[in-house]
Order: structure tokens, then C-alpha cells, then sequence
């Protein structure tokens, strides 16, 4: 598939250089330099190439988004009309310095992207899993063993899309429901980061998710 990254940070360039080596067409923005973006590019081992936000969302099938909360009307603006695409998104809504969400309870990220992008396709995926293990288990997708990686969204045809990007970098897709599912994983996402990012000092952590019958 075609795949725009509007945000080629830490997130945004592992999983479009992951995109790239199985075997998509990405386009990397939205990065701190042109330099990073062409170094991006060069590094994903694949058909892949530097871009401006609205080239990449233009050339784009599917669009990855994966920026701070702060920057997205900025990212927005400059990506252009997203009428029509899959979006898919990680992006928390964060507050200026990372220490809280600031929607949560009644609404999501992903619900909020939805609102604003009517003619789109939003579905929300990859925020649960730190980028630290995402070539790891790009590079034994093989195994028969895969863990699991949650997604949801309102749009059947694109949550299928999305399952299938899951698939490719090594994760067995679970369907977790309806877009507002985002209310719950969104807080579970900011839960992963604070505690996979304070170090070895840091508590280690387990968690399984189950559904349980209606």
C-alpha cells in the first residue's frame, strides 16, 4: 500500500521504516529537519522517499499519524484534504509537557480526530506498545508465537486495512470495538509509556487483555 507518515519522530519513523521493509510505499514528513526525513528514507531499506505533509497525504492510501496533541492542527493544515483516506492514528492527546491527558472520560483522541476530519477514516492502533520493541518483533514476525496488539475504530473496511498493516510487522491483530474503545486505550498507552520509560529503576510490568462474554 501507499503510506503517508505525517510525523517521522520516534514512533512515526520505526513504523514507517517497518512499513517500507515489508514491503509498502512510504512517504516520510512532518519531521525536524529534511535532513532526518531524507536519512529516514535512505535507512528503510525499502521503496520509500522524503515528502512534504501534503505530499505524502496526497500520495497516501492510508495515513499514519503520529505527532504530539500541540502540533496536530499544524500537521492538519499543511497535510491538506484527507477526504477519503484511512487515517491511522497513535497520537495521544498529551498536554504541553507529557504528564496527563487532556480529554479522556467522555471522549478520546481518536474521536476527537474523527470529529474534525468527517470525510475520513479514523482508526486508532499501535499506541499500546512502546517503539522500542517494534523491530524486535518485526524481525521474528515469523515465529508462530506473536503477541498481540490492539486496534478500533467505526469503518469495518479500514479497521481491515489496518489488521493487515498489524499483521505485517509481526502482531497479531485484535479488534477491540468501536472507535470510543479509544477512551480506555488511550490512558492504558500513557500507563505503558510512563512506566517503559523510566529505565531499569522502573517497576517491570505484565498485563493481558480478555474479552469477556456479554
Amino acid at each position: 500500500m501507499r503510506i503517508g507518515i505525517l510525523g517521522s519522530g520516534l514512533m512515526g519513523g520505526k513504523l514507517g521504516t517497518l512499513f517500507a521493509r515489508a514491503g509498502h510505499d512510504v512517504v516520510f514528513s512532518y519531521a525536524r529537519s529534511k535532513a532526518k526525513l531524507q536519512r529516514l528514507a535512505r535507512g528503510a531499506n525499502g521503496n520509500a522517499r522524503a515528502g512534504t505533509p501534503r505530499e505524502a497525504a496526497t500520495y497516501a492510501e492510508v495515513v499514519y499519524l503520529a505527532v504530539h496533541w500541540s502540533r496536530l492542527d499544524d500537521v492538519l493544515k499543511q497535510a491538506g484534504d484527507l477526504s477519503g483516506k484511512v487515517i491511522v492514528t497513535c497520537s495521544l492527546p498529551m498536554n504541553t509537557d507529557d504528564t496527563a491527558l487532556v480529554l479522556g472520560r467522555e471522549t478520546s483522541g481518536a474521536e476527537e480526530l474523527a470529529r474534525r476530519l468527517p470525510a475520513s477514516r479514523v482508526v486508532a492502533a499501535f499506541s499500546t506498545v512502546p517503539s522500542e520493541v517494534l523491530f524486535g518483533v518485526f524481525e521474528a514476525r515469523r515465529k508462530r508465537t506473536r503477541p498481540s496488539l490492539v486496534y478500533c475504530g467505526d469503518d469495518e473496511p479500514s479497521k481491515k486495512i489496518a489488521a493487515g498493516l498489524i499483521r505485517d510487522l509481526g502482531f497479531d491483530p485484535i479488534d477491540a470495538g468501536s472507535l470510543r474503545i479509544a477512551r480506555y486505550t488511550e490512558p492504558f498507552s500513557l500507563l505503558i509509556g510512563q512506566l517503559a520509560y523510566e529505565g531499569s529503576e522502573g517497576p517491570a510490568l505484565a498485563y493481558r487483555l480478555q474479552r469477556f462474554p456479554e
